[in-house]
C-alpha cells in the first residue's frame, strides 16, 4: 500500500520525540530533518519537502508548543495539520451544473487507467441515484470503445459511441442525447498518448472549446511518482484541468504524487483508485489520508466502506438470529462474503487507529477465507443449518468436495462451536444489553 515506507519513517522520528519529557528547539529541528528526508525518499519534490519541514519547524518551536504538557503530541498535531493542508485541506467535490447534464471530460496519458476510472466514477454516482452516461471519444486506441462498453455494462451505466467519427461530433451528439433522455452526468473518455504531444493537446482543446465541460479531470498513474506531477503540470499548463484522479494508489508506490500534486499544480486530487475492481475508488479526503500516513487510522472511511457493503436488512435479520441463538453456517458464510467485499483484509485493518504500522510485516493469508468458504459451500443446506448432523462419512464427503482434509473440516466445525458459545454469551439473558459481535471474531479460524 502507498505510504508504508513514509509512515514507518515518520513513526520512528516521532517515537524519539515521545521518549523525551520536554523538547528543545534542537530536538524539533532534528526530527524535521528526518521528516524531510522521509518525504524526499517518498518521491516528494525537493521544494515541497523543504517548504513543508520549514513550516512545521516554525510552528513547532513556538513558545506555546514547547511549554505544553505533551510537546511531542503537539508537534505531531502540527505535522498532521500541515500534511492535510499540503494535500488540499478539504475534500474537493465534483462540479454540478446549474442545468444538467454536468459534462466531465477525462484526459491523461495512455495506460494511466483513464477508461476504467471513467466507469468507476460513473458507477459511484449511479449508486448515489444519478444517471450518468459514458461517451467513447477515444477513436484511436484499438478496442478502446469495446473496453468502455465492457466496463460500462459492469457498473450498469449506458455507453454512447459513434465508431471512429470525429471526437467533437461524438461529444456533441452524446450531449444532445443526454439532454433529451434525462442523463444528469456525461463522462467523455478522451484519447491518450504514450507521451504529451501537440496533436493530443489540440484535440483536447477542440473538445473543450466546443463542448465547454463543467469539469476536466486528469487521470495520472501514482506509480510513476514525481513523473505523475510533471505530467499533471504539463496538462494543466496546456489545457487547464480542474482536478486530478490518482490511480494505483494501492500499489507499491512511495506516494510522492499524492503529497506533491496539489502544491505543484494548484489542482486538488478528487478521486484515488485503490484497486483493480470497479468499486475500488475512493473520494480523496486530505485529512483522512494524513491520519493514515501518520498511523492514526481512518475510521470514517472504514465506516463508509462497511455501510456500502453490508446489507442493513440482512444485518437486522442476523441480529435477531443471534438473540435467539440460531446462528448457523449459512450466516457465517454470508458474513465472510460481506467482509471480503470490503477489500483487502490488510488494508481494512490498517484503517484502525494504531494498527497500520503493526501489521505491515504480518503476512495475512487471505486464501484462508477462501478455504473457509469452500468447506461451507461443500456442505448441503441441511448440514449448514444443523452442523451437529455432520458425521464421519459426511466429513469425508465435504473434504473431498472442497479438496481439503477431514482435519480441516473438523477444525472449522470445532471453531464454529466456540463461536456459537461466544454469541450465546453476547445474547445474554432477559433484560441484558445485547451487543452485535464484529468480524474480529473470525480471526480464530485457521485452515
Amino acid at each position: 500500500m502507498a505510504f508504508e515506507g513514509l509512515s514507518e519513517k515518520l513513526s520512528n522520528a516521532f517515537k524519539r520525540l515521545r521518549s523525551k519529557g520536554s523538547l528543545t528547539e534542537s530536538d524539533v529541528k532534528s526530527a524535521m530533518r528526518e521528516v524531510r528526508l522521509a518525504l524526499l525518499e517518498a518521491d516528494v519534490s525537493y521544494k515541497v519537502a523543504k517548504d513543508f519541514s520549514q513550516k512545521v519547524t516554525e510552528r513547532a518551536v513556538g513558545e506555546k508548543v514547547m511549554e505544553s504538557l505533551t510537546p511531542a503530541q503537539m508537534v505531531i498535531k502540527i505535522v498532521k495539520e500541515e500534511l492535510t493542508e499540503l494535500m488540499g485541506g478539504t475534500e474537493a467535490r465534483l462540479a454540478i451544473a446549474n442545468h444538467p447534464p454536468t459534462v466531465v471530460m477525462l484526459c491523461g496519458l495512455q495506460g494511466s487507467g483513464k477508461t476504467t476510472h471513467c466507469a468507476k466514477i460513473a458507477g459511484m454516482l449511479r449508486k448515489k441515484g444519478h444517471r450518468p452516461l459514458l461517451v467513447a471519444c477515444d477513436i484511436y486506441r484499438p478496442a478502446a470503445i469495446t473496453q468502455l462498453k465492457v466496463v460500462g455494462e459492469q457498473v450498469n451505466v449506458a455507453v454512447f459511441e459513434m465508431g471512429t467519427a470525429n471526437p467533437v461530433d461524438i461529444a456533441k451528439a452524446a450531449l444532445k442525447l443526454a439532454k433529451d433522455n434525462g442523463y444528469d452526468y456525461v463522462f467523455l473518455d478522451t484519447a491518450g498518448r504514450l507521451h504529451i504531444d501537440e496533436e493530443l493537446m489540440n484535440e483536447l482543446k477542440n473538445i473543450k472549446s466546443e463542448i465547454r465541460p463543467h469539469e476536466i479531470l486528469l487521470v495520472v498513474d501514482a506509480m510513476t511518482g514525481q513523473d505523475a506531477v510533471n505530467v499533471a503540470t504539463a496538462f494543466n499548463d496546456a489545457l487547464g484541468v480542474d482536478g486530478l484522479v490518482l490511480t494505483k494508489l494501492d500499489g507499491d508506490t512511495r506516494g510522492g504524487a499524492a503529497l506533491s500534486a496539489k502544491a505543484v499544480t494548484g489542482k486538488p486530487i478528487k478521486f484515488v483508485g485503490v484497486g483493480e475492481k470497479l468499486e475500488d475508488l475512493d473520494i480523496f479526503y486530505p485529512d483522512r489520508m494524513a491520519s493514515r500516513i501518520l498511523g492514526m487510522g481512518d475510521v470514517l472511511s472504514l465506516i463508509e466502506k462497511a455501510e456500502q457493503t453490508i446489507d442493513e436488512k440482512k444485518a437486522a435479520e442476523l441480529e435477531e438470529k443471534l438473540k435467539k441463538n440460531k446462528f448457523d453456517l449459512n450466516d457465517l458464510l454470508e458474513q465472510l462474503q460481506q467482509f471480503r467485499k470490503m477489500g483487502s483484509i490488510q488494508d481494512t485493518l490498517a484503517m484502525l487507529p494504531g494498527v497500520g504500522n503493526k501489521i505491515k510485516d504480518v503476512d495475512i493469508d487471505e486464501r484462508k477465507f477462501d478455504r473457509l468458504q469452500a468447506v461451507i459451500l461443500s456442505m448441503t443446506p441441511k448440514e449448514r443449518e444443523n452442523p451437529d448432523i455432520i458425521n464421519p462419512s459426511r466429513k469425508r464427503r465435504i473434504a473431498a468436495g472442497c479438496g481439503q482434509q477431514v482435519e480441516d473440516v473438523n477444525r472449522l466445525l470445532a471453531q464454529f462451536k466456540q463461536m456459537q458459545k461466544m454469541f450465546k454469551q453476547f445474547g445474554g439473558g432477559k433484560g441484558k444489553r445485547r451487543r452485535m459481535p464484529n468480524m474480529r471474531n473470525f480471526r480464530g479460524f485457521d485452515i
